[in-house]
Order: C-alpha cells, then structure tokens, then sequence
C-alpha cells in the first residue's frame, strides 16, 4: 500500500468556504486583541508586551493560511488561493510569489544536502566553532537567529540554494518585489497618519514576533539529532517528507492559532495540498503505513529549541544517510548508531 492510498480521498477535499471561516476568526481575534492593547494604554510595558506578544502569534497564524494558499490548501481554486496568499503575506512582508518558489523546491528535494532549500546542514569542513561554547554566545547567535533569519533569507537568500528561478518564475517574482515596495508606501503612510509609535505598537513589534514564532516553528520542523539528511544516493521523496518531526506547540494555542502548523507537520511534507483541518486524522492513517519513520517530540518547545541549537552543528563531509553532530562530533545518543553512514 502507497501512503496515498492510504488516505481516505475525502480528507484531500478542500473547502474554500470553512478556510475563509478560519481566516475570519483570526482576524476578529486580531481586532479584539487591538482594542485591548488600545485598553491598556497606561499599561505597564509588560503588559503590553505580552498583548504585543499574542498579537504576533495571531499575526503568524494568519501567515500560516497564506502558506495554505501557497500550496493550494485553502481552496481548489488556484486564483481564489493566490489571492488570498498575496495579499495575506503581502501584509506580514512575505514576497508571496518569490517565497511560493523557493518553498516548493524545499518540498520537493526535503533533507537532500545538495538539493534542499532551508535549514541545510553545515558540514564538518565549513563548521566554524569560534566562541560556540559559550553559552552566552550561543544565546545571542541563537536570539541573532530568532529575529533575523527569515528577513535574511528573504533579502539575501542566507540559508537558501545558490541557484535562482527559472525565466518562468520573473514575473511572479516582480511582482512580489513591487508588494513589498507597496507595503513600504503604506507604513510610511500610516506612521504619518496614526504616528510612528502607534505604528510599531499595533503592527511592529508583532510583527517581530510572527518573525520569532515563524523560525522556531520551521527550525524545530527541520533540525533535531533525531532526523536524517540524504545524499543523492540515498534520497527519494518519501525519506525526505518523513525527515520532519511533529510537535506539542504551545498546547492549545498552538492549534488553534497557529492552525495545527507544528502539531501535524509530517503529513504536510507527504501531501501539502491537504487542508491543514484534517491533518490530524490523515497522519493516523499515515503513521500506520510508515511506522518508525513518524518522528514526534512532545519535548517543551523552548527547550528542544535550545537543545537542538547545540546539539545540531554539522554533518560528516561523506556519508550518504547523516545525523547532526555537536560541537564535540558526537552524535546524539538519541539516534541508533547504526544508521550513521561511515
């Protein structure tokens, strides 16, 4: 049995109008969660920190349908999902068309060295070790990593392959640079109109935190000591959508905000176009077809984040299955030793 055929076909059915109903609700959240900041005007700074803070995880889960769209997730229509992915990315400074690119290719070469777009592991020549045991350097580099690093992939490509779209993707690609340049008018405007400080109270610095939320989501998705990375020879699709894990993020928060992004993760990599609502049952049905290579972590998610930091630093220059090694060259003792290529 292929896991496809494994699938019940009513679970791949998308439902345009109970996506927009998400959509809906996290936007009345958004709004409320406005007032309330709004509320606490002569609030203490922690106070509204951590409305700043819950609107961002609001803000990600509205990225997180615009990611939907990208895959043809939210609706069976191509048009309906491009449009709702433009402008819902557009607005959390996500070059849709540009970014729908580059993440389907990660999709389809997934925990290949030479192919994968994101998160591809540094190997033990190009490992630069530096002040690396220092716990404080590793916090900043770990903070310089939750802030910083999807704007620099974004901006520079840092992380990505060094190959660039073909000729059919310009378009796309322009037009998602003028929306960006589109949205600078439109803050540039706001803080003239509503004030600078209002600006970055109510969309700044929650947007800072969609940054946050959205790399520790896709980091701990792609690096543990637990999963495996290919060479060519080794590599095929389903090894690589099985080199994901799933996770307990945030609890009840994170699905029911964040859309199960984390929590069902494995089936996406699988079959990106089911909808995001049915991923818990699909992956019942997919982890009864590829048994041990179902990879879950119920670990707490800030602790497995600073775990894998220091125990993922580099793979073996050779090898054809490899595993993260740490800053010692040890592997994890989590990972059976015998399916470390030498």
């Amino acid at each position: 049995m292929t896991s496809q055929s494994a699938i019940p076909s009513h679970l791949f059915i998308r439902d345009t109008l109970r996506s927009i109903v998400f959509l809906i609700r996290d936007l009345l959240f958004m709004l409320f969660t406005g007032f309330a900041i709004n509320a606490m005007e002569r609030s203490s700074v922690s106070g509204l920190t951590l409305f700043a803070c819950w609107m961002g995880l609001i803000f990600t889960g509205i990225w997180v349908i615009g990611h939907e769209c990208g895959h043809g997730a939210f609706s069976s229509s191509k048009y309906v999902c491009d449009i709702f992915g433009f402008i819902l990315h557009t607005v959390l400074w996500t070059p849709y068309f540009s970014w729908k690119v580059s993440h389907h290719r990660h999709h389809a070469h997934h925990a290949s060295l030479e192919k994968d777009e994101v998160y591809v592991p540094k190997t033990r020549t190009n490992y630069e070790e530096y002040f690396s045991d220092t716990p404080l350097w590793t916090l900043l580099m770990l903070t310089r990593q939750q802030l910083f690093a999807f704007k620099a992939y974004l901006a520079f490509n840092v992380s990505g392959q060094k190959e660039y779209p073909l000729p059919s993707h310009v378009p796309g690609v322009i037009v998602s640079d003028i929306s960006m340049l589109g949205m600078m008018f439109i803050v540039y405007k706001a803080a003239n109109t509503f004030g600078t400080l209002n600006v970055i109270k109510y969309y700044g610095i929650p947007w800072l935190f969609v940054s946050h939320w959205f790399v520790m989501i896709t980091y701990l998705h792609h690096t543990s000591p637990e999963i495996p990375h290919y060479r060519s020879r080794e590599w095929n699709y389903q090894r690589g959508a099985a080199a994901t894990v799933d996770r307990d993020f945030l609890g009840w928060m994170g699905r029911f905000f964040l859309h199960d992004v984390a929590h069902y993760h494995v089936i996406h990599h699988f079959f990106p176009q089911i909808p995001w609502y049915n991923g818990e049952e699909a992956t019942q049905y997919l982890k009864a077809v590829i048994g041990d290579q179902y990879l879950r972590s119920t670990e707490p998610v800030f602790a497995a984040l600073w775990r894998s930091y220091n125990e993922c630093q580099f793979v073996d220059d050779d090898g054809h299955i490899v595993f993260y090694r740490n800053k010692k060259g040890e592997v994890s003792r989590g990972v059976a030793a015998g399916l470390v290529d030498s």
